[in-house]
């Protein structure tokens, strides 16, 4: 019987276009808070923060970087980056004693909103950075699609649900 255990992450990339490795970096992924409102009035005992589905607000993405290069300047321009994190990460199954890894990849479509250069010091990081905000999300793990978001194509699949299919039949498109 196997105790597979997600345990960390190992290592990972960040590419441009599918295919260009930016540098080295660590990254805030954005969250997913989904777009509410407060609900309220006769039949219901108080209020309810209800979702509106397959609506999130922004979802804004954090590049640290160890230096200044020319791709990650390159980030800089006003307009839509396709970027992609692959991961490999660790799991540990206590039935068997042994470790296996695993595969995580993110793609966005992501505009900068700002550009941090960070600072001048000898023998140091840099530390600059980029901000963006994501208006679409794609997550593989293990090679299987788990979640996309496109806001502009109102598109919200989670874990094999298209939680808008039916909005998207309603609206016509």
């Amino acid at each position: 019987m196997s105790n597979k255990m997600p345990e960390k992450l190992i290592n990972f990339r960040v590419y441009k276009d599918g295919n260009d490795l930016l540098g080295v970096a660590d990254v805030d992924l954005p969250d997913l808070e989904a777009m509410t409102d407060t609900i309220k009035g006769a039949g219901i005992a108080g209020e309810v923060e209800s979702p509106v589905l397959g609506h999130f607000g922004p979802m804004p993405m954090t590049i640290n970087w160890r230096t200044v290069t020319g791709n990650t300047m390159a980030l800089a321009q006003p307009k839509s980056h396709q970027l992609e994190l692959r991961a490999a990460t660790q799991n540990y199954d206590s039935a068997a004693g042994e470790y296996s890894t695993g595969s995580q990849k993110v793609v966005v479509k992501a505009t900068p909103k700002k550009t941090a250069l960070g600072k001048l010091d000898v023998g140091t990081k840099q530390d600059s950075g980029s901000e963006f905000e994501c208006n679409y999300i794609k997550i593989w793990l293990d090679g299987q699609e788990k979640l996309e978001i496109d806001k502009y194509n109102f598109i919200c699949v989670i874990d094999g649900v298209d939680v808008l299919a039916d909005v998207r039949k309603a609206l016509g498109l």
